[in-house]
């Protein structure tokens, strides 16, 4: 059974920075292309970036020069770092996991503190 499990979300001040993981469990992780997604509220779920099983990396425009995706095999995770986060950034943010099907998290909500 396929598990992904997505972890550190929260509160940010505008401006600020922020790192998501997420794990892959069930198979062997290192096959599996990853991407983050995110949905703001009222919005259609988009891609952020994606990075496949050979660690080619993807970015949606509006976050190229501000989120960096990686990935570390060894340790069954994939990690978004995020800089200079804007209001626009406020979202659930979603991790995929794909091979031989499609698997997601539950999604770690990012917004701002006052």
């Amino acid at each position: 059974q396929v598990q992904v499990v997505e972890s550190g979300g929260g509160l940010v001040q505008p401006g600020g920075s922020l790192r998501l993981s997420c794990s892959a469990s069930g198979r062997i992780f290192s096959n599996y292309n990853m991407a983050w997604y995110r949905q703001a509220p009222g919005k259609q779920r988009e891609l952020v970036a994606s990075i496949n099983m050979n660690s080619r990396r993807n970015y949606a425009d509006y976050v190229k020069g501000r989120f960096t995706i990686s990935r570390d095999n060894a340790k069954n995770t994939m990690y978004l770092q995020m800089y200079s986060l804007k209001p626009e950034d406020i979202s659930i943010f979603y991790c995929n996991a794909s091979w031989v099907g499609d698997f997601w998290g539950q999604g770690p909500y990012v917004t701002f503190s006052s």
